[in-house]
């Protein structure tokens, strides 16, 4: 087992001692973990009672054929890792629209996640595709789109990234309809990250840390404590992870959720 495997097993018991109740495992640069210690790692996180997630490595463009093969291997291979591990969904960054119009651009993910979604179901792996909202006006990723994809590819669910929403629609989304879109589309139970973060007229810049409120936590917390969501995972992308988490946390049971 390598240093990254075992610091991987290793993270579990330190997010019980803080009282949080999910991880996401990051391959964003590889995907280093071997199927063994995938399934070891799921049953560490099912002894604790951690619900596991991974995030697939950043450099996927499911819009570019050059990329395309490469880009749907490092998705499947971290599926294979997530099925062994128990994780519920398996995130990515879909792509760039580059050159092409956003409707061939949505065809060009679709076609390959109903490629990718095959492979899950010819190989009996047990975990949902998760394409992201992205956070660059460059990228392919906005609501509407992830959900044409996840209403037709039944082995996608949708990623709501709440930053990059922020960031995208140049700090003034309505979280309130956009959630409500996903939620009318069926989507009840909904995996999402957040932090604070910067952006210029392009889009995403870089995380933040909570204190900015841009946006603000609470704000997306009332509106995900009103909506119809019957479950939601919230992961953390700040720069101080851990803090932020607890912060999220707290802000939650101090509107009335309990975990």
């Amino acid at each position: 087992m390598t240093a990254e495997e075992e610091g991987t097993i290793g993270s579990l018991s330190h997010v019980k001692k803080l009282g949080l109740h999910a991880q996401e495992i990051e391959f964003v640069r590889s995907v280093y973990m071997k199927n063994n210690t995938a399934q070891e790692t799921g049953k560490e996180a099912e002894r604790l009672g951690i619900r596991l997630s991974i995030h697939a490595p950043y450099f996927v463009n499911l819009c570019n054929p050059e990329k395309l093969e490469a880009s749907m291997k490092r998705i499947t291979d971290s599926a294979e890792r997530g099925h062994h591990m128990n994780a519920s969904v398996v995130v990515f960054h879909p792509g760039y629209y580059g050159k092409l119009e956003k409707k061939e651009a949505l065809r060009r993910v679709k076609e390959a996640c109903a490629e990718m979604g095959s492979l899950l179901r010819d190989n009996g792996w047990d975990v949902k595709l998760g394409p992201e909202t992205t956070g660059k006006v460059s990228q392919f990723g906005t609501v509407d789109e992830i959900l044409s994809i996840c209403e037709d590819v039944k082995e996608c669910v949708p990623v709501i990234d709440w930053s990059h929403l922020f960031a995208k629609y140049q700090g003034k989304p309505d979280f309130r309809g956009l959630l409500k879109s996903v939620t009318d589309a069926g989507f009840r139970e909904i995996h999402t990250h957040f932090s604070n973060i910067e952006f210029t007229e392009k889009g995403e810049r870089r995380h933040l840390t909570l204190d900015h409120r841009q946006p603000d936590f609470a704000d997306v917390a009332k509106i995900i404590l009103e909506s119809d969501i019957k479950e939601i995972t919230i992961i953390s992308e700040s720069p101080i992870l851990e803090k932020d988490s607890l912060v999220m946390k707290n802000v939650l049971e101090e509107l009335g959720h309990s975990f």
